[in-house]
């Protein structure tokens, strides 16, 4: 197995005991703040040593290339991008507290995901759709390596699609701007220019977007194996289930506990230097 070590920065004595724990057989830079360790064993002493260095750490088969995956599927907002977009809505109200809340019990898993939604969009009735316009231009951030994998995925042939429990006015505009090849979201309602607080159509929710995976990963003829999800919160753990790698990025516990990996401390570009070309 190859044990893939990264973090924004890797002390060298920290690197030589993992080394030492795993009874590597030699270290590789593989990039800025990654690397990686051919023929390592795990031991119950890495996951407790690398959190303490604020390292991530995977095992990884040697065999596995990054070429034998044909789609990743991502979630949109604190995952794709830095933000939870509906909370930056709320701000526009002056109600980001309330709807942040439930935004937070949602993602952990206490609160129906449909049902939370619901609440949340009912509390923006009547706000100018041109709030909108304001958070993508103002507040809306990739989350860091985003550019940098969507980048090498598409050069490798590797299909994306964003699928959220968010908004089409948001997944769209990345679509466009990114060059992403599928998205799937949710639908606010607007009329005369003011949202209504509804949400149209079936809300995608958990189930929602494990339906979507495999509906793309069955139109591209792909096997579950050839499939990586990525997701943060609880809404997600379906859709990394149906996926043959899921990755926690930045998740919440209940979903770093059910994902093949977790990176608390990479970027996205993070998954690129799991699995070497």
């Amino acid at each position: 197995m190859n044990l893939i070590i990264q973090g924004k920065a890797i002390d060298e004595a920290d690197l030589e005991s993992i080394g030492k724990l795993a009874g590597s057989s030699r270290i590789e830079r593989i990039g800025a703040g990654a690397c990686r360790l051919k023929n390592a064993a795990f031991s119950e002493a890495i996951p407790p040593l690398c959190e303490s260095a604020n390292l991530d750490w995977a095992f990884v088969p040697e065999s596995r290339k990054l070429s034998d995956f044909g789609l990743v599927v991502m979630d949109m907002d604190s995952t794709l991008i830095t933000i939870e977009c509906i909370d930056e809505i709320a701000d526009m109200l002056g109600i980001k507290p309330l709807v942040a809340a439930i935004t937070e019990a949602a993602m952990r898993g206490e609160i129906d995901f449909s049902e939370s939604l619901r609440r949340r969009v009912a509390l923006l009735s009547g706000l100018e759709q041109s709030a909108l316009d304001r958070v993508y231009a103002e507040r809306l951030e990739l989350s860091p390596g985003a550019e940098k994998m969507l980048e090498k995925l598409k050069s490798t042939g590797i299909k994306t699609l964003l699928v959220s429990g968010g908004f089409t006015f948001f997944t769209d505009r990345l679509k466009a701007h990114l060059g992403l090849d599928f998205t799937a979201s949710n639908t606010l309602e607007v009329v005369n220019g003011k949202l209504t607080g509804r949400v149209l159509g079936d809300i995608v929710d958990a189930q929602g977007k494990a339906d979507w995976l495999n509906r793309i990963r069955n139109e591209l003829n792909l096997s579950k194996e050839q499939v990586i999800a990525i997701g943060d919160g609880a809404n997600d753990l379906k859709m990394l289930g149906e996926a043959g790698i899921g990755i926690a990025y930045h998740a919440k516990p209940v979903v770093r506990e059910k994902a093949t990996y977790a990176f608390n401390h990479s970027g996205l570009d993070g998954l690129i230097n799991l699995f070497p070309d």
